[in-house]
């Protein structure tokens, strides 16, 4: 019931004209994982518990709330005419799933020291490849699924790999066979091709502008190039088993500045035939 109002909402938002001065609209999420889509009026300014947000020039702007953020949150905005509007935005807790997974070969789980260097500069070029704020709204697109299939993670969810605990999962898993096509889900600029990383394989982000990015894991090939331009529904991967994965699957993430986001809040249910595990 969530995602499909919240589909319908996000659709709407296109149509929305911008704010006269003084009214502030908000649509989206607001729970661990969300993400709320805001309109002021030109020359506004906004903040988010006293961090700028970047605008657009009718006013508009964006952000998000990680897996584990806090309650409540305050948001800010300076009108043209300089009065100042606060509003105290309360932050839906969830409750999320716990996954056992073995079989996993050892040196996953516990990686030899030889190859700690390694798993740094990956961590470092994914970091700068999200880093990236630009101005373009390419969001505006809206989101689609970027790939079809079981769903087999979901987002928040922790997992225990080999009986260790390990870091929350952040992303929403589609299990499908090696080669099915991966589609960018919104409109967006490619920051991150990497053809293999420790973890994660065959890795490509998406900048969807304003610090909102999506990330695609575990690939079996990357068929566009760092600052290439793409649409929404365009193939720009084929699914894979690579890296850290006990079969194929996409790792679909988002992330909006160094919150990780939700994707499935984004998109309508999985179409039907498609089963949650």
């Amino acid at each position: 019931m969530i995602r499909s109002a919240l589909a319908a909402a996000l659709c709407l938002l296109a149509l929305v004209p911008a704010a006269a001065a003084g009214e502030l609209t908000l649509k989206g999420a607001f729970m661990q994982g969300g993400l709320v889509f805001g309109q002021g009026a030109p020359g506004a300014t906004a903040s988010l518990d006293g961090k700028p947000l970047r605008m657009t020039a009718d006013g508009g702007f964006v952000f998000g709330f990680g897996r584990d953020f806090p309650a409540k949150a305050a948001l800010e905005v300076i009108w043209p005419d300089g009065s100042v509007e606060t509003r105290e935005l309360a932050i839906e807790p969830r409750a999320y799933d716990i996954q056992r997974i073995d079989g996993i070969a050892q040196k996953y789980v516990s990686p030899p020291e030889e190859v700690l260097a390694r798993i740094r500069a990956d961590a470092e070029a994914a970091a700068v490849a999200r880093a990236a704020d630009r101005a373009e709204t390419d969001f505006d697109s809206g989101f689609i699924w970027p790939a079809e299939g079981r769903i087999s993670g979901v987002y928040g969810s922790q997992r225990i790999l080999n009986g260790e605990p390990r870091q929350p999962h952040y992303g929403v898993d589609i299990a499908a066979p090696v080669g099915s096509p991966v589609k960018a889900p919104a409109d967006g600029v490619v920051t991150l091709a990497h053809p293999d990383m420790y973890f994660s394989g065959a890795t490509l982000i998406i900048d969807h502008g304003h610090g909102l990015s999506s990330t695609f894991l575990h690939l079996d090939a990357i068929e566009v190039a760092v600052g290439q331009r793409v649409r929404q529904g365009e193939v720009v991967a084929r699914l894979g088993k690579s890296g850290r994965v006990t079969g194929p699957h996409l790792d679909w993430r988002m992330n909006w500045r160094d919150q990780r986001i939700d994707p499935a809040l984004l998109v309508p249910p999985m179409p039907e035939g498609q089963k949650t595990e």
